[in-house]
């Protein structure tokens, strides 16, 4: 009934929305209107909308929920309500869905009249609906701002005597969410009173491990808590959260009938401790019920536990199981957990159910399929584990379809770990390794050196904070190494490939089993957040595989050959990463390299010399000398015996650089190789299609992160009239969440940017456009104080009349707002491509036509398209 009526419900509204196109929808619509006019297809819309609205939402208000809620009551229903919603973005989102929790308390409370946390109707929030931070990493925030909240929530809810659930949320927050929960445990306020809730999920493994915390959490506190005991609402992110962040494995079971299994012993452990538990079962699978009515037994009380099912999913099966005996049924209470809110937030949580019940391995998308036997349908789920067990040879096996994260690259090469951030066990052991001890780089040659005195390194969040020193290295320092990289050059070019391959690997490894000590480093010499700490050393380990990869597979040949002595300048905005993937494609082709690393950031340069070296790369084939650019890279780039450059930075350099290497050719008579990767006036384009909450989650991440400094970060982001109102003020919104501050506290979000030069430039930039009147917002909070002991540039957005305004990137937390008429996109697409090169360009819409008008006509190396349908980016087109 659910599919073939969700079926049924997006086939009528997908006549007019399927195809996402100004002139698709406007044909269809003149076609529609030509033969019913326009009051039918009015009437027909809104009839198709109701009906999906019924299927899976109770009411658009609480009223209208409760009085639903009142006609099934009497058949044996009970009652749990929730405000339809995702987690809140701003802190205006979280006090709209506190004072609709508050209002829903209640007006519930009203309608149970007395009957108590069991008997009458509860309500279930969302601890994310409360913070627009609720995360590890806010949880100083989370308990200051967002406790007392819940707190108020569950006092109001005793004082009307109905239960509240705190609904499961996904894996990484789990252990944020039980420290609330034990908090709220001991609250004086509401010790004897047991309708406090919780939502535990079998597909998580640490489901059984949860269940033994909560009976102690019970009986040490006294209540006997109400757990409902879900299979799990977010397996796709949860598998995709893991493969991206690196993890070791999956918080999740990876196979349906395991979950099952899990569910099934999970229920037992809850109906074995009835003094610490009310459980509530919460299944549409017929089989996981039966099993359950008969772990309990036919004669245990009403009292002793209850089913739960989706509102619009699962009445048409507990409707046989709360009627009576003698009327065939199993005398069991059930509670329907019942959305309530208006259709325009029901998509996401449509979408939700559609993937959840839409499953080929879901219960209720089998049931409606005829062609499955009823015996196959309702198989035991351990039956099911142990035939699989025996066709694979060993018991519980993940499943062979979805690698490992480690393994997700299968025999290519190996995926580099990750660190999770909301592991506190991963957290202590950072902590415990976080040192302030001091580095040192200085010229690391494969013959004597001279070096330059030493100059102190400070960290640009501290200046205070000595990170370590530096030597340069001198022009005779310079000459020796290109001396020795000319000698060296053929017998490294001469190593195997499969010889240079295991040396990078090893480097790959040296790198990981230094991990603590890199972040450390990464943090305090370049100003790194833990979070851009960890993903830049794993992709400076990715790129260290990802070359060793390509250099057995196509390496091998000896008609393959090395240019020669290349020189790698890298970035300082990204030190780890750029400065590791140039060298190691460098290595891997067979080069000897003359490594220059960024004048800011050469302790972070040296450690990965270190580990190349540690991992057999010789000292005459990699060789580090830290300097100045106008010192040390123009006397390595000029040098005749060098046949190529690997370069990323600005578009300046790399045209002084072309203009050097044009002057000669390379010992084979061709022009001297140059790479080189720069940034750009990048750029997005919003039109009024867009989902505005999808828009500023993107802008934040792209113009903010990594405070502004890298290469691809949003400089100007273009909005339509008609949109710019809602996006712009959302934005100031989110931004008022962010935290600017020293990276080595977790918490911080937007760490400094990378010297005082830096610094004073963007301020003198956001001060220019001051005076020349442009609407200024720095709404991130930050003080004078914290500003005068780093390099602190707030997160700024400016308000601008033309592109014309920018005659540079501005290179840091600052991004730039220009409204446009909706026919003014050409002439807008065109101001943006006479900047210049732009390494990134990102459009948001749902228009098939924008789409290809801006993939058409924009210059930029990379254009990343939303088109707003479930969060996914689903294109990408390389530019010439």
């Amino acid at each position: 009934l659910f599919v073939n009526a969700a079926s049924w419900g997006l086939l009528i509204t997908g006549k007019l929305v399927a195809t996402h196109s100004d002139n698709g929808l406007s044909a269809s619509l003149r076609r529609i209107l030509g033969r019913g006019g326009e009051p039918l297809i009015r009437r027909g819309v809104d009839m198709a909308m109701r009906m999906m609205g019924e299927q899976f939402v109770t009411g658009q208000t609480i009223g209208q929920a409760l009085e639903h809620a009142a006609t099934r009551e009497p058949q044996g229903f009970r009652y749990s309500f929730d405000m339809l919603g995702e987690a809140a973005f701003t802190e205006a989102d979280a006090q709209r869905y506190f004072a609709a929790y508050r209002h829903a308390i209640e007006a519930i409370g009203r309608a149970s009249a007395g009957r108590g946390v069991i008997e009458g109707p509860g309500i279930s929030i969302k601890l994310s609906a409360l913070h627009p931070r609720y995360s590890r990493a806010q949880v100083a925030r989370v308990q200051a701002e967002a406790y007392p909240r819940l707190l108020s929530l569950v006092k109001l809810a005793r004082a009307q005597d109905i239960g509240l659930n705190i609904d499961a949320e996904e894996a990484d927050r789990l252990e944020l969410s039980l420290d609330l929960l034990e908090r709220l445990c001991f609250e004086p306020a509401l010790a004897g009173w047991h309708g406090i809730g919780f939502v535990i999920q079998a597909y998580q493994k640490r489901c059984p491990a949860v269940i033994d915390y909560l009976a102690d959490l019970a009986r040490r506190s006294g209540h006997r808590l109400m757990v409902r005991l879900v299979k799990g609402a977010y397996w796709d992110s949860e598998i995709k959260r893991a493969q991206v962040d690196g993890l070791e494995g999956y918080p999740v079971y990876t196979r349906k009938a395991h979950t099952d299994v899990a569910y099934l012993a999970c229920a037992r452990k809850l109906l074995a401790a009835p003094d610490a538990f009310y459980p509530q079962f919460a299944t549409h699978n017929a089989q996981t019920l039966a099993a359950i009515h008969e772990f309990a037994g036919p004669q245990t009380p009403a009292s002793a536990y209850e089913f739960q099912c989706l509102h619009g999913m699962g009445e048409l099966l507990y409707e046989q199981v709360v009627r009576p005996v003698g009327e065939g049924g199993l005398a069991r209470p059930c509670r329907i957990y019942a959305p309530v809110g208006p259709h325009e937030t029901l998509l996401a949580y449509l979408v939700r159910r559609l993937l959840e019940n839409g499953a080929n391995t879901s219960f209720v998308n089998r049931v409606a399929n005829e062609s499955i036997a009823l015996t196959e349908l309702v198989q035991d789920p351990v039956a099911a584990v142990k035939a699989s067990a025996l066709a694979e040879g060993a018991l519980g096996l993940p499943h062979p379809g979805i690698a490992l994260p480690p393994q997700l690259f299968g025999s290519e090469r190996l995926n580099s770990k990750g660190c999770d951030l909301a592991c506190e066990t991963t957290l202590a052991w950072l902590a415990a390794e976080a040192s302030e001890a001091t580095h040192e780089a200085s010229p690391l040659l494969a013959c004597v050196v001279q070096g330059e005195a030493p100059v102190d390194m400070a960290n640009p969040a501290q200046r205070h904070d000595h990170v370590g020193t530096v030597s340069d290295a001198t022009l005779a320092d310079c000459q020796a190494a290109l001396a020795c990289a000319e000698q060296a050059a053929q017998a490294w070019a001469g190593t195997p490939a499969t010889e240079r391959a295991a040396a990078l690997e090893q480097a790959a490894d040296g790198l990981e089993a230094q991990t603590a000590q890199v972040l450390n480093l990464l943090v305090r010499e370049a100003g790194k957040t833990h979070a851009n700490a960890v993903a830049e050393l794993r992709e400076a380990v990715d790129f260290l595989r990802y070359y060793a990869a390509q250099a057995r597979a196509h390496l091998q040949s000896p008609q393959v050959q090395a240019l020669g002595p290349v020189v790698c300048i890298s970035p300082w905005n990204f030190p780890l990463a750029i400065f590791t993937g140039q060298v190691a494609a460098s290595l891997a082709a067979g080069n000897v390299v003359l490594a220059k690393p960024a004048e800011q950031t050469p302790l972070i340069a040296a450690l990965a010399v270190r580990a190349l070296h540690a991992a057999g790369v010789p000292r005459a084939a990699l060789q580090l000398l830290p300097g100045r650019g106008e010192v040390v890279g123009a006397a390595l780039v000029g040098d005749a015996r060098v046949q190529g450059v690997l370069f990323t930075g600005s578009t300046e350099v790399a045209r002084i650089l072309q203009r050097t290497l044009a002057q000669r050719l390379d010992a084979h008579g061709q022009p001297v190789t140059l790479v080189a990767e720069t940034g750009g006036q990048n750029a997005m384009v919003v039109d009024s299609s867009a989902l505005a909450e999808q828009v500023v989650a993107d802008v934040l991440a792209s113009a903010f992160d990594s405070a502004g400094q890298r290469c691809s970060a949003l400089r100007v982001l273009c909005l339509q009239e008609d949109a710019a109102p809602r996006v712009l003020e959302m934005l100031i919104n989110a931004m008022r969440e962010l935290r600017l501050g020293d990276p080595r506290a977790l918490a911080v979000d937007v760490g400094p940017v990378i010297d005082a030069q830096a610094q004073a430039a963007l301020l003198a930039h956001i001060d220019a456009l001051r005076a020349k009147g442009r609407r200024i917002h720095q709404p991130v909070p930050w003080d004078a104080k914290q500003a005068a002991s780093g390099c602190y540039v707030p997160p700024t957005v400016i308000e601008i009349e033309s592109v014309g305004e920018l005659q540079q990137e501005v290179f840091g937390p600052v991004l730039h707002v220009l409204r446009y008429p909706r026919a003014g996109l050409d002439a807008v697409l065109a101001a943006i491509n006479a900047t210049g090169y732009g390494l990134t360009f990102g459009v948001h819409t749902r228009i098939d036509e924008t789409v290809a008008q801006v993939v058409s006509q924009v210059q930029a190396g990379n254009v990343y398209v939303n088109r707003n349908m479930v969060g996914a980016v689903v294109g990408v087109q390389p530019f010439g």
